[in-house]
Formats: structure tokens, C-alpha cells, sequence
């Protein structure tokens, strides 16, 4: 009944989940939603972001770092996760005045621990795989709401590599008709949105661009033996230099190159990765200090270059969000890099960038109710369009 209920609705209140793959802890944003597609208004009423408790990240990376570890982990972490999602949903309904019961609908993205979208060989078959966790039952029972979670695994069925998926929302929300517009998200993985001025979804372009703020989170807490964890106002990096030929080594990691459509994550820039750049940096008597400069700059370097060469048009607006829109070393790297064009954060526009990945998972479930598909074929590379997720109810 609850269901049938929701999708009679012309308006609904919807929350957005979303954790990611700096697994630093879960955004929550409560919106209003009416209608569906192009004719989708948005307005969002609250938002919040909850820390994970440090064991919590820690046993996160862990798992999702590709170390062994046994199924129950697994399990439990999912049913953890999903108490702390539902733990972040009720907080945001105390904080924006809402009863919990008057919640129509939570999309939920869940913790990726895996993203496989390259074919690979398993028990003599090709397969790629993803994998979110964060059980939304939790949700569904204390808050008598219907959930949609598990976005990913539907497109990658049609041959998609199952992200990036904000870019849907994104044409919606910041799509211009005369300008062309770039949106880069610098999380723990960096993710490029392209819309041309008046395009229509279908010529968007969306890729992830490398190592957003994984590989920076990385070294400042292993030079600082946990104490930190990640490059604040990125003052640890504007007051070392840039080792050069480090930068070069760096770029000449092959997924930069790869054309899109592409994704990846922390199966491919994970401990093993970082273990490779630090006996590097031994062997060129690098210093700590100087081996953050250099990865700061690797990050804004392949924004650079996506922008320079896997985008079709001159970008004339490049709207930077997530957490690396705070790194102010970064942000300058960036801007040095592209002169040529506007280069803004998404709070420059009076947006709240922290919110806008938890918006689009709200926005996202709000498609799959209205029986809409909610992926780009031209950006996931899938054979067709597909509604996402999967509903709980």
C-alpha cells in the first residue's frame, strides 16, 4: 500500500544517502521533489553530513582496500552501515523539523567496496561487477518509507559500466543553453560531467578523471601516523614543492589515458598503489612533504587533461565540488592549469556542493518510482537506458 500510495503523489519528500569512496562518512540531504525527467523541480529543505566513528572508516577501507577478509565482515558491515544510514536519516528529520513518518521516499547509494567495470576472468567467465553495501531495511522498518537502493548493477547488465550516474540530475539542475558547462566532483575519486550549451541528455559526456583525494588522504595519514587524515585547506602541500619527475611518473599511469566511458576507484589507486609511490619517492629521495605537493598537483593535473583532451568543446564554465573544492593548494593547481576558462565551486554559486551527490540519489529513486530510466547509454557506455535500483519497501 505504501508504494502504491507513493507514486500517486505529485510531490513527494525525499532523502538522499550517500557515502563515498573516501568513506569518510554519509551526506544526507532532504528534498522536495515533483514531477519526473526534464520536468523534474527540486528544492531542498535540509541537509547533513554524518562522520563515520573512526573504527567504522577504518574497517570501511579495509574492506574495500582489497584485502582479504572473511564474508561475515562483510555482512556485518552491511548491517552496520545500514543502522548508521537510518541513524543519519533520523537526525536529518530532527534537524529540518520533520517527523520521520513523513518521509515518502530514501534513495540510497550505499559504500562501494568493489567497482569492476573492465571485464575480467573468473572461474573461466568474463564478468564485471560492483558492489554497494548498507542494508536499507533498517530504514524501511523504522521509518514505514519505501527505499530504493543498488543503483549500479542494472546498467552494468546492459553493458554499462554502472557510473558515473549523477551526471542524470546534473543535466537537470545546471544544464545552460549558451554556455558549455563542466561539472568535476574531487572525492576520493575525481568524476568530470560535460554539458554542451542547449544539448539534450543524450550528448552529455561523463567520465572519472583518476585519483580525486584518495591518493592526498593517503600519504598525510601515513606521514602523520593516522593523526590526520587528510590535507587541510591543503596547507601541507602549498608549503612543499612539486617533484617533477615524480608528477611525470605519475601521469604515466595508464588509466589516465584511457578514453571514456570510464570509472574507477580504490581497486586501482589502493595501498598497493600508494606502496609503489613511496618506493619511488625513496629511490628519489623524495620527501613526504614533497611526495603530497606532487600528488596534489597529479590530481588537478588529470582534471587538466580530461578537460584538454577526452572533452569534444571548449569548456566556458568548470563548476568544482566535494570535498577537494576545500583544498586551496588544489584549487589553485587547477585554476593554473586552465586559465582559459571560469573556474568556480559549486558554493561560489551559492550551492551547497557537499549536498549535491545525496540530492542526486534522491533524485535518482524519485525516477525509479515514476518507472523512469536514470541512466545516460552515452555516458555509462550501456546498450540502452534502464531504470535503476532496487525498491524496499
Amino acid at each position: 500500500m505504501r508504494l502504491q500510495t507513493l507514486m500517486q503523489k505529485k510531490e513527494r519528500l525525499v532523502i538522499g544517502l550517500m557515502s563515498g569512496t573516501s568513506a569518510d562518512g554519509i551526506d544526507a540531504a532532504l528534498v522536495k521533489i515533483a514531477g519526473s525527467g526534464v520536468d523534474t523541480q527540486v528544492q531542498i529543505v535540509d541537509y547533513i553530513t554524518i562522520p563515520y566513528e573512526d573504527a567504522v572508516r577504518k574497517e570501511v577501507l579495509k574492506i574495500a582496500g582489497g584485502k582479504s577478509v572473511t564474508a561475515g565482515e562483510i555482512c556485518e558491515m552491511n548491517v552496520l552501515l545500514g543502522k548508521c544510514y537510518l541513524h543519519a536519516c533520523l537526525l536529518l528529520c530532527q534537524k529540518a523539523g520533520v517527523k520521520p513518518e513523513n518521509i515518502d521516499l530514501v534513495g540510497s547509494h550505499g559504500q562501494t567496496i568493489w567497482h569492476q567495470p573492465q571485464p575480467a576472468d573468473f572461474l573461466r567467465y568474463s564478468v564485471t561487477s560492483t558492489l554497494q553495501i548498507g542494508d536499507v531495511s533498517p530504514i524501511c522498518e523504522a521509518m514505514n518509507t519505501v527505499c530504493v537502493s543498488d543503483f549500479r548493477m542494472r546498467d552494468m547488465a546492459a553493458g554499462g559500466q554502472g557510473a558515473p550516474l549523477v551526471p542524470y540530475t546534473e543535466y537537470f539542475l545546471y544544464r545552460d543553453a549558451k554556455r558549455n558547462i563542466a561539472l568535476q566532483n574531487i572525492g576520493g575519486i575525481g568524476n568530470i560531467t560535460m554539458i554542451p550549451a542547449g544539448c539534450s541528455a543524450d550528448e552529455m559526456l561523463a567520465f572519472d578523471t583518476g585519483p580525486g583525494n584518495m591518493l592526498i588522504d593517503a600519504m598525510i595519514f601515513r606521514m602523520t601516523g593516522g593523526r590526520q587524515q587528510y590535507d587541510r585547506n591543503g596547507e601541507t602541500a602549498a608549503a612543499h614543492q612539486v617533484d617533477d619527475g615524480l608528477l611525470n611518473w605519475l601521469m604515466q599511469e595508464p588509466y589516465i589515458t584511457m578514453k571514456p566511458p570510464k570509472s574507477t576507484g580504490r581497486e586501482r589507486y589502493d595501498d598497493r598503489f600508494m606502496d609503489r609511490i613511496l618506493q619511488k619517492a625513496k629511490e628519489e629521495r623524495i620527501s613526504d612533504g614533497n611526495v603530497v605537493a606532487s600528488l596534489t598537483a597529479y590530481t588537478a593535473e588529470t582534471i587538466a587533461y580530461a578537460v584538454h583532451y577526452d572533452l569534444p568543446c571548449v569548456i566556458d564554465r568548470l563548476i568544482i565540488g566535494g570535498g577537494g573544492s576545500y583544498n586551496k593548494e588544489l584549487m589553485r593547481q587547477i585554476r593554473r592549469r586552465l586559465p582559459e576558462m571560469e573556474v568556480v565551486t559549486n558554493e561560489d554559486l551559492g550551492y551547497n556542493g557537499d549536498a549535491k551527490e545525496a540530492v542526486a540519489f534522491a533524485i535518482l529513486a524519485n525516477e525509479t518510482i515514476n518507472g523512469m530510466c536514470g541512466n545516460i547509454p552515452s555516458v555509462t557506455g550501456a546498450a540502452h537506458p534502464v531504470i535503476l535500483g532496487r525498491i524496499s519497501q
